[in-house]
């Protein structure tokens, strides 16, 4: 389905005719829908490492690769919707997570793992850059704070409900490592659906020649809000990949279980948080809302320090859900931030830039902890990832504190 050309920059979709409220929240169904994904397979990592036996560094390996795909289409992604409009972005990258539902429904090896993340990393990577402005672009430019809260919304929520149905389908259906692909599959069938009627029109970019494929960016003037984004969305991500990814072991060496349903559970109240406490502080200024993720995250990491040193369920929990809120309030001041001023036809390359940012560390640093506790143990390795963890919050509050007097309290 074609999408016709707006006419001016800046009458992008949701120009004088703005789309029906109700598409305004049907268009970040695919946004959850494919976030669904990127974080199902998390309870059942427990179960592919006793099959194929590979350490905790190699599991954060696998889960680095889902970044790599992320970040390599970003540097794609962007751009290209900008160009060619949402749809023609949106459609091959929910194609492609349905080929990784049908790759980790399949997984005998841990390179079959590898290639399974790194297809989700991909379709991610298109979704947050192209899907969250194709919400924005169909809210018009009236409901932009609202576009931002829902596709921030979308994003968390279905990250949390993956491993949830993950934990659930595999403890009490057959196929442990199966199902929830299944399920999965057929609601990615069903974004497609939603992707394919979406009144989208196509924004004309605002910068005409530049290369298709580069490190994303905003428009000059746009620079300070996107590093005050970063600078609290990065420490939130950051800490949220690390329960993802090393939180299943973090429970069984402090409750001594398994439990593909209390792992999924954990991650999806560490995003319920995330998707609550967005709409608790949607009314805060954006600086605000950034200064207060930023002090959720320090929180967070003192509460996993306490957690591995003291052998703390509660301490654990609480530093999941203080993860999640931090995250949340991360992503939602940056999304704010940008999609109140950057022109309609760099707001998806902005996404991208945005996303670039927080993902980089994400990736990063929980595989350097996860290798780093095969050698010391998970107890050290914790506690060095939650002080570095908890310094980076803590300089990216400072970033916001000092541009704040020149942002208008906005």
């Amino acid at each position: 389905m074609s999408e016709p050309r707006a006419g001016v920059v800046g009458s992008a979709v949701g120009g004088a005719g703005a789309a029906p409220l109700g598409w305004v929240w049907l268009a970040a169904w695919p946004v959850a829908a494919v976030f669904v994904l990127s974080n199902a397979a998390t309870p059942l990592y427990v179960l592919w490492q006793r099959e194929m036996r590979f350490s905790k560094g190699t599991l954060t390996v696998v889960f680095a690769f889902y970044i790599v795909g992320l970040l390599g289409s970003l540097l794609v992604s962007g751009a290209a919707s900008d160009r060619l409009g949402r749809r023609p972005v949106l459609l091959p990258a929910l194609g492609l997570a349905l080929a990784a539902c049908l790759v980790f429904a399949t997984a005998a090896t841990v390179v079959s793992l590898i290639v399974a993340r790194l297809f989700t990393g991909i379709a991610v990577g298109a979704v947050v850059s192209a899907g969250m402005a194709a919400v924005t672009d169909v809210a018009g430019p009236g409901r932009r704070r609202l576009a931002a809260l829902l596709a921030s919304c979308a994003m968390v929520f279905g990250a949390g409900l993956g491993p949830f149905l993950a934990g659930v389908f595999s403890e009490t259906l057959p196929g442990p490592t199966v199902t929830v692909f299944v399920v999965e599959a057929v609601l990615l069938v069903t974004a497609v659906g939603t992707v394919l009627r979406m009144p989208l029109r196509r924004p004309v970019p605002s910068v005409k020649g530049a290369a298709w494929v580069r490190v994303p960016a905003v428009p000059r003037g746009n620079r300070r809000q996107l590093w005050m984004g970063i600078a609290v969305f990065a420490p939130g991500i950051t800490a949220t990949s690390f329960v993802l990814s090393l939180g299943p072991s973090l429970l069984s060496g402090l409750l001594g279980t398994t439990s593909r349903i209390m792992a999924g559970a954990m991650a999806f109240a560490m995003f319920l948080a995330a998707t609550g406490v967005q709409f608790a502080v949607q009314r805060l200024s954006r600086p605000a809302i950034l200064a207060a993720g930023a002090v959720s995250t320090v929180l967070g990491m003192a509460a996993l320090i306490t957690a591995v040193r003291g052998a703390s369920v509660a301490a654990l929990i609480a530093s999941a859900l203080l993860a999640g809120a931090g995250q949340g309030m991360g992503q939602l001041g940056g999304l704010s931030l940008l999609n109140s001023s950057v022109p309609p036809g760099r707001l998806a390359e902005a996404n991208a830039a945005l996303n670039v940012g927080g993902y980089v560390p994400a990736g990063l640093l929980p595989v350097s902890i996860g290798y780093l506790s095969d050698g010391v143990g998970l107890t050290a390795g914790a506690t060095v990832f939650g002080v570095v963890l908890a310094g980076l919050a803590t300089v990216g509050g400072a970033v916001v504190l000092a541009g704040r007097p020149r942002d208008g309290g906005v």
